[in-house]
């Protein structure tokens, strides 16, 4: 299954960096309850790829081949984290959602995180399969949530075809904010108030 996009984008992918003006506020590979406590990270090897098309060193692999993130941020008081995501989310062949719920979810469920804000501007495809996963997810945040910010138009017709939808709090003003504007705390905030006005 190929991946669609911009003929040009592939060339720039590998210069396309995970967000890092909140490394001063955390850094998941020193965070001791991260999933990717210790990781080590290279500048200049380029090992991992969506469809030959090498990402920069800095995202982090769940063991899809196709989906890749980085944990920008993570507070376990609040039980909130924010992860970004780039590549394709393709539940058909390479069962990403049961990758991502089973490596990174849910240790992060196992943390207390139970609000999830998901940043997916750089998600270029999704291909779907089944909800059992996303059913599951929700179950298990229980007063929580898991919200979809800056998702490609086309993808989110996605989750609505499949009815994954009923699972997030997506589209309207979540797909219109300025996140990089914002200090961590403050994003979060702007979300959860979009969210709470969503669902309450």
């Amino acid at each position: 299954m190929a991946i669609n996009m911009p003929s040009s984008l592939h060339l720039i992918m590998h210069l396309m960096e995970p967000f890092y003006s909140w490394r001063n506020y955390y850094i998941a590979s020193e965070d001791p309850s991260s999933p990717f406590f210790g990781r080590e990270y290279s500048e200049f090897e380029f090992n991992n790829t969506v469809y030959n098309f090498y990402l920069h060193p800095q995202w982090d692999s769940i063991g899809s081949s196709t989906l890749f993130l980085k944990i920008l941020f993570t507070d376990y008081d609040e039980q909130f984290a924010i992860i970004e995501m780039i590549g394709e989310w393709n539940d058909a062949i390479e069962n990403d959602i049961m990758i991502f719920k089973r490596n990174i979810v849910e240790p992060m469920l196992e943390e207390g995180i139970n609000k999830f804000i998901l940043i997916g501007e750089n998600v270029l495809n999704f291909h779907y399969s089944d909800d059992c996963y996303y059913e599951e997810w929700f179950d298990e945040v229980e007063e929580g949530w898991i919200a979809l910010v800056n998702f490609q138009e086309h993808v989110l017709r996605e989750f609505e075809h499949i009815h994954v939808d009923q699972y997030f709090v997506m589209g309207g003003e979540l797909e219109e904010i300025e996140w990089r504007t914002h200090q961590p705390h403050h994003f979060f905030k702007r979300v959860s108030d979009l969210v709470m006005k969503r669902i309450g």
